[in-house]
């Protein structure tokens, strides 16, 4: 898989260049790429926004260099994805999805937004990561990168995916490692007897318990 980030401030994509994402990186299991939109704007300015026509507040992200870079990298297999806050609300299996592709181009808006002849014209998905207005799409972007590449084969272990938070609608169990007591707290005894049917049934009750409390709404789409 190849992803290609286009952004005005490449620079905010440090993080992702770590840990596991840099594992897959390095084991050519992932292409990850970050694009400055501004290298495709009119020199000597380079100048990438505009006040919006019509009016209003703050400035908008203008067609031509955002055009440019994203056909600098779009090929017949691109997905191209907005990060926006009205856009679809991304998931598990939003990931799962995007992880089968061959190549991601993931847009980040900043100020008031893109110009909406881009996302008409490519036909572009727009995602968002959550109700709630960030500064621009550099975060989301890595959000959807590190989500997206850990469900690629080989990033990570397959049982690690099978058994976290969302696989079957359901939200994680406790966990525990070494030593088995701390600060006279104990593990829990089913954990400690190696009978793998109890454990298994132990952590789906618990499972089941934790997405009551914190996300009743996922046990309605069992």
């Amino acid at each position: 898989m190849r992803i290609d980030i286009l952004t005005l401030f490449p620079e905010m994509f440090a993080p992702i260049k770590e840990s596991i994402i840099k594992r897959a990186v390095d084991n050519n299991l992932v292409e990850v790429n970050v694009i400055n939109i501004r290298d495709f704007a009119n020199p000597p300015h380079y100048k990438c926004d505009d006040e919006p026509f019509g009016g209003g507040a703050g400035m908008v992200m203008m067609c031509e260099p955002i055009f440019k870079g994203i056909e600098s990298v779009k090929d017949e297999n691109s997905k191209i994805f907005y990060m926006s806050p009205r856009g679809k609300a991304f998931n598990q299996t939003i990931a799962q999805e995007m992880s089968k592709l061959e190549h991601i181009i993931l847009l980040c808006g900043h100020y008031e937004g893109i110009d909406q002849r881009v996302i008409d014209y490519f036909n572009i998905e727009e995602l968002s990561i959550g109700d709630y207005v960030l500064t621009g799409g550099e975060l989301p972007a890595m959000v959807v990168t590190d989500t997206v590449v850990r469900l690629i084969p080989n990033v990570i272990k397959r049982e690690s995916i099978e058994d976290e938070s969302f696989s079957d609608n359901l939200l994680e169990y406790n966990q525990y490692t070494r030593p088995a007591v701390y600060r006279d707290m104990s593990v829990p005894e089913v954990l400690l007897n190696g009978n793998h049917a109890k454990i298994a049934e132990f952590r789906r009750t618990q499972s089941l318990e934790i997405t009551k409390r914190n996300r009743p709404d996922l046990l309605d789409k069992k």
